[in-house]
C-alpha cells in the first residue's frame, strides 16, 4: 500500500518561499508519476506540476517558473519550491501518486493515492 505523508507547509509572507517534501512508502514499482495539487474551501482541487520517475516534469501554466517540482529518488521523496509566493497560492497542498497515468498527469482524477495534505497560508 503506497502511503503518501506531506509536510514544510506554513505560514509565509507574500514574496516568500516555501519548500514542501513528500515522502513517500510502499512504492514498490520502479515507474510511476507524482504530483502536487492544491485546493482552497469551496473550490475544485488544482493542479500545480507533476513529474515521472524518468525525470519529466510538466506544470500547470500559470505557476512554471515560480514552482519547481523535484525528486530524490534515493530518499523516495518529492519536493515542491515554491518562490514569489502570492496570496492566492493560499491553499492545502496535496502529494499524489500513480504507477499508470494516462492522458494528462495534470489531472487528479488520474492518481490513487493521496497524502494528507499541507497548509500553506501566504498573508500580506
Amino acid at each position: 500500500q503506497v502511503h503518501l505523508v506531506e509536510s514544510g507547509g506554513g505560514s509565509v509572507q507574500a514574496g516568500g518561499s516555501l519548500r514542501l517534501s513528500c515522502a513517500a512508502s510502499g512504492m514498490t514499482h520502479s515507474t510511476y508519476w507524482m504530483a502536487w495539487f492544491r485546493q482552497v474551501p469551496g473550490k475544485a482541487r488544482e493542479a500545480v506540476a507533476a513529474i515521472h520517475s524518468t525525470g519529466s516534469t510538466v506544470y500547470a501554466t500559470s505557476l512554471e517558473g515560480r514552482f519547481t517540482i523535484s525528486r530524490d529518488t534515493a530518499k523516495n521523496t518529492l519536493y515542491l519550491q515554491m518562490n514569489s509566493l502570492k496570496l492566492g497560492d493560499t491553499a492545502m497542498y496535496y502529494c499524489a501518486a500513480d504507477r499508470v497515468v494516462v492522458g494528462d498527469p495534470l489531472f487528479p482524477t488520474k492518481y490513487t493515492y493521496w497524502g494528507q495534505g499541507t497548509q500553506v497560508t501566504v498573508s500580506s
